[in-house]
């Protein structure tokens, strides 16, 4: 091996193509598969950089068998060799190996073999999906919209905020929480009362993992003006559905002189900029899984950047449900929490645009969404997307200390104080919203399960890795 060649990945040579074409080059990947016959072998090179592979040509009068049997379906290599016009259909260039070295072997009870597999079958492994086409897509888009995310904030002036995994508060009551403790579990010390004393726990407190960033990016917000968080957040439901993870990532941004027009307005823009930064920066997997596993989903992604968003009032929602004629699976009447049917319909069927869900009735939403002048709803917003129903939820915060604190008192909450100090001292209009990053993920791709857009999933009775 020629020690002073750098290295190039299998995106970069395929990249530079037919320019290239009489230089040496370099590469490193595992064996996606290998075919030929007595006079030449084809290896399919894969190194994660892309989902096209590199094929690399051995010429079987300068290698012998011994030197390429090793050379099977997951194993990994180094090669060095000339780049050329590729002479068969599928590639514009190929390599023909002239350096051979093998790092790492794979038997024949490699699982990831040359045939399909079911994506609950890739579940099962999930070590191993990532070599795949479909997860190797699936884990590059996911990575551009994390980027993307992170670049619209940033180029807006807004501050990336972390809050805290580890909190005392439970956001509004918004799920379950895993506890936290260094308590001893088959010992449990315990008050006069018998109740389990937290006193005695690392915080002094019960502790859990968060269900959300929001509150303490309220605080944020209320001194650095635009914030925004992007981390895991955990919760303990029992939801053993396709749309739900105990660990996944929230987006929520929060920003002070904000009213719930802005926050629509922010928020139609920050989704269709991810998904045409995905677009323009992860063709050749969008098309992948376009042409493998959703035909509509190039169509539905431009369907939502070309589309203006409707501004639809919750109770108008209502009505246009209850006259649809549609029998669905579930009731409609005011005061419901609309299912993703009913969402759906609204977007799919009625507008055949995405739209943004403003007015709802106070029952059915967070104590801190600012209160209407009818007294019955309540400043919040959802964006409904085709197949996925609400992507975002949101709102203008309630920014009166008086009207705030008769909603607590109303719902019973206690500990609230340091949230309330920010309209005790300067308060100002705000509002924010959240984002689910897998929700995202999951309608860029167009995979079905929310299982499968994750690296390593977390579900009821489900912990691997």
């Amino acid at each position: 091996m020629e020690q002073d060649l750098k290295r190039k990945t299998v995106a970069t040579v395929l990249a530079e193509g037919t320019d290239a074409v009489g230089k040496k080059v370099d590469v490193k990947g595992w064996v996606r598969t290998r075919r030929g016959n007595k006079n030449v072998q084809f290896v399919a090179l894969n190194d994660g950089s892309t989902i096209n592979n590199l094929q690399i040509v051995f010429d079987l009068s300068k290698f012998s068998d011994d030197q390429l049997k090793p050379i099977t379906t997951g194993s990994s290599i180094h090669v060095q060799g000339e780049l050329v016009a590729s002479q068969g259909q599928g590639q514009s260039v190929e390599v023909q190996a002239e350096e051979l070295e093998i790092y790492g072997t794979a038997p024949s009870d490699y699982p990831l073999q040359k045939k399909g597999h079911t994506l609950e079958f890739l579940r099962e492994k999930a070590h191993l999906r990532p070599r795949t086409n479909t997860f190797g897509a699936v884990l590059r888009i996911r990575h551009a919209l994390a980027y993307a995310i992170h670049k619209f904030f940033n180029d807006k002036g807004f501050v990336y905020f972390h809050t805290p995994l580890i909190t005392a508060s439970d956001c509004e009551g918004a799920g379950a929480q895993f506890q936290v403790t260094t308590l001893p579990l088959n010992n449990l010390p315990t008050d006069k009362d018998g109740n389990v004393d937290y006193s005695e726990d690392f915080f002094g407190k019960l502790a859990s993992l968060t269900v959300s960033g929001q509150l303490e990016g309220e605080l944020g917000a209320t001194a650095l003006g635009l914030i925004y968080t992007f981390g895991p957040t955990f919760r303990a439901e029992n939801s053993n559905t396709p749309r739900h993870l105990s660990e996944f990532w929230m987006v929520e941004p929060e920003m002070a002189f904000y009213e719930i027009a802005d926050n629509m307005d922010l928020a139609e823009e920050f989704i269709k900029y991810c998904i045409s930064y995905a677009l323009e920066n992860c063709k050749d997997d969008i098309q992948f899984l376009n042409d493998h596993f959703d035909k509509e989903l190039i169509d539905r992604l431009n369907f939502v950047i070309n589309n203006d968003f409707v501004r639809l009032p919750y109770t108008e929602g209502v009505k246009i449900l209850e006259e649809s004629g549609k029998k669905f699976e579930f009731p409609v009447y005011w005061g419901v929490d609309l299912a993703s049917e009913h969402e759906r319909y609204l977007v799919e069927e009625h507008f055949k645009k995405p739209v943004i869900l403003t007015d709802y009735p106070k029952e059915i939403k967070a104590f801190y969404m600012k209160l209407n002048d009818d007294g019955k709803t309540v400043r919040a917003m959802d964006v409904l997307f085709p197949k996925i129903g609400e992507i975002i939820g949101g709102s203008q915060r309630e920014e009166s200390y008086e009207k705030l604190s008769k909603r607590i008192e109303e719902l019973g909450l206690t500990g609230m104080d340091w949230y309330m100090d920010t309209r005790k001292y300067g308060t100002v209009p705000h509002s924010g919203f959240g984002l689910g990053f897998e929700r995202l993920v999951l309608f860029v791709t167009g995979m079905q399960n929310i299982r499968d857009v994750i690296p390593f999933p977390r579900y009821p009775k489900n912990c691997e890795y």
